[in-house]
């Protein structure tokens, strides 16, 4: 048996609640793992809501974990009982003090990497590299602009970004979020609720705008990052925050000739040879120091409830996790 929280409607955070489960003995292929850290993201809070329609109810919500092999299955060759993995999955799931999973979803997490920032960051961190190296790479003399840059993929990006040598403008909420961004390597930090970010934009590159717009907030900022845009520029579309995207004149891209990407994760991992070279370059990045992530803020597994108010209220600076 194993504790799950158990997803049975969909709504607000109350609808998160503990509750004992049967896992079993792995299948081929498959392998038990005793968790010890879960990542909370913004996709869990819209499978929770209802607004991604993903998980089938009742089921156990949840993307990514840490923890440490109880058993394998048979067939499973490349990981041993005791071995300190982490994964991310379409599968769901990963709210539970343990679980079974395939074998092919894991990465090992090397010696130096804790199972909390493993937890906190393999989603973020991946979705970090997709960004900046597969959806659009950035170059060093390029000017981007990251929205919710305290956030725990907004960190990851500006450090990453700045350490390529581009010119990192990040939009934030608050003065104690300003100095996270600025630690996290921001050139320039915008306080969106003072000012209109358009225009500082503007001003910061003067009247040119940003090659790169990474907008996960959504509703509330994709049509001002379309209007940041330098010609040719690209607005990515990685998250929805603020709610959905409301439709648009795709005739409005003329503008500066932009582009815009709405890329998903999964399809950028599918391969499993992709996979483990994304996660070697995050994990690398990690003990080299060029990514350098705070400790996530924990809640116990039974107060997921709290998890998400915090996230979604936006209380939340950095990564979040459960500890089982």
């Amino acid at each position: 048996m194993a504790e799950a929280i158990v997803l049975r409607e969909t709504g607000g955070p109350e609808v998160l609640r503990l509750e004992d489960v049967d896992i079993g003995a792995p299948v081929p292929g498959e392998v038990r793992l005793r968790q010890t850290a879960i990542g909370v993201n913004f996709h869990d809070c819209y499978v929770r809501s209802g607004l991604y329609q993903t998980l089938s109810l009742p089921g156990i919500p949840g993307l990514e974990a840490a923890g440490v092999i109880e058993t394998v299955g048979p067939d499973v060759e490349e990981f041993c009982p005791g071995d300190r993995v982490a994964y991310f999955t379409n599968r769901y799931g990963s709210y539970a003090s343990a679980r079974l999973i395939p074998a092919q979803d894991l990465v090992r997490v090397p010696d130096g990497v804790g199972d909390d920032i493993a937890a906190a960051v393999l989603v973020k961190g991946l979705t970090a590299y997709m960004l900046l190296h597969r959806v659009h790479a950035i170059e060093p003399e390029d000017a981007i602009l990251v929205h919710a840059a305290a956030g725990g993929v907004g960190q990851l990006l500006c450090q990453w970004a700045r350490h390529i040598g581009a010119t990192v403008i990040g939009t934030v909420g608050s003065t104690a979020k300003a100095d996270l961004a600025k630690k996290a390597g921001c050139d320039e930090v915008i306080l969106y609720r003072d000012e209109d970010f358009v225009q500082r934009v503007k001003q910061i590159t003067g009247g040119r705008g940003v090659d790169v717009a990474y907008d996960s907030v959504g509703r509330d900022t994709f049509s001002g990052s379309l209007d940041c845009l330098a010609d040719l520029g690209h607005l990515v579309n990685f998250g929805q925050s603020s709610g959905p995207v409301e439709p648009f004149q795709i005739s409005n891209l003329s503008r500066g000739s932009y582009s815009v990407t709405r890329p998903m994760l999964f399809h950028y991992t599918a391969d499993r040879d992709t996979l483990d070279a994304m996660a070697a370059a995050l994990f690398t990045g990690l003990t080299d120091g060029v990514l350098k992530v705070a400790a996530p803020m924990a809640y116990p597994l039974a107060d997921a409830a709290a998890a998400h108010r915090a996230l979604e209220a936006r209380e939340t600076m950095g990564s979040v996790v459960l500890t089982a």
